[in-house]
């Protein structure tokens, strides 16, 4: 750490560029010993630098160092935005292989992209296509997903967990996927059904009734399935949230709060609770209403 800080140091002469090298060493020492606080002071230093004057090369492998922080931060979403920017232009081989930054961009697109978008930058990239069928069921995985194919995605499911467990990056955030990807295809499996019975759903995903019985009371008790379970039925009804609805709701609550606020404000600015006086209606005078409607000028 010191002879990086050395070499990059303000008067040493080094350029943006070998600053920016160093700022990089120091993110992969913080990744390598967990030490996030480095790794995001690192990321933070390495963005100053490049907008002082980093050449396109050190830009796009910008993106993938913050990329993989972020994945270690559980922040998916915008990691896998960063991912695929630079899938044509990656470089990074002193981070991660090739095969590895392929598993990472489709682990956060599964959970942070919609299906449509999943299609368009995963599935069909060409850069994904050449070395998805390297590691082992990722292929299965998502395209399973993507085609509804539920008995082999919970097949492929366990594998996927099982390189999550090994890898430095995601060991953390093993359940958190696991539970995000259930939520992600018991829901797209139940947008087309208004009910539909356990049996067939169960059938659909290869489990027992008891095992997804329990798993959607799970998800329905915190809200992030939107369906009820008729156990006398055996049946699952969908409730969709009415956007309409909740607009409407959320304009009626906010209505009622700022009648409530101009109340209160209308009763802070009138100075007594008597009438106005309706001899005159000066300032002076407004400062005086009494009861009887006049004003302490005006009264017998």
């Amino acid at each position: 750490m010191e002879a990086y800080d050395e070499v990059a140091g303000e008067g040493k002469g080094a350029t943006v560029g070998v600053r920016i090298d160093c700022a990089f060493a120091k993110i992969r020492l913080g990744m390598v010993f967990t030490d996030r606080e480095l790794v995001s002071k690192s990321v933070a230093l390495c963005h100053k630098l490049v907008e002082e004057g980093g050449d396109w090369e050190r830009r796009n492998r910008l993106k993938v160092y913050e990329a993989v922080h972020l994945l270690s931060t559980r922040e998916f979403k915008r990691a896998a935005e960063l991912l695929l920017d630079s899938l044509a232009t990656f470089t990074c081989l002193e981070l991660v292989t090739f095969e590895t930054y392929i598993f990472y961009t489709v682990i956060a697109s599964v959970v942070a992209l919609d299906r449509v978008t999943l299609k368009k930058r995963v599935l069909h990239a060409p850069e994904i296509l050449s070395v998805i069928d390297d590691i082992p069921d990722l292929s299965d995985f998502v395209n399973a997903l993507y085609n509804c194919d539920y008995a082999t995605f919970f097949l492929a499911f366990p594998s996927i967990v099982d390189q999550l467990s090994t890898d430095r990056h995601l060991v953390e955030h093993v359940k958190y996927f696991e539970r995000e990807m259930c939520v992600v295809a018991y829901t797209q499996f139940l947008e087309s059904y208004r009910s539909v019975t356990i049996a067939s759903m169960a059938a659909a995903f290869g489990v027992s009734e008891e095992f997804l019985d329990a798993e959607l009371s799970r998800y329905i008790s915190t809200s992030r399935i939107h369906a009820k379970i008729d156990k006398v039925g055996g049946v699952v009804e969908t409730n969709r949230p009415d956007a309409k609805n909740s607009l409407y709701q959320d304009a009626i609550k906010k209505g009622d709060q700022l009648l409530n606020r101009i109340q209160v404000s209308g009763s802070a600015v009138q100075p007594h609770s008597g009438a106005l006086c309706k001899k005159c209606l000066t300032k002076d005078c407004l400062t005086e209403t009494i009861a009887r409607d006049k004003c302490v000028t005006h009264a017998e």
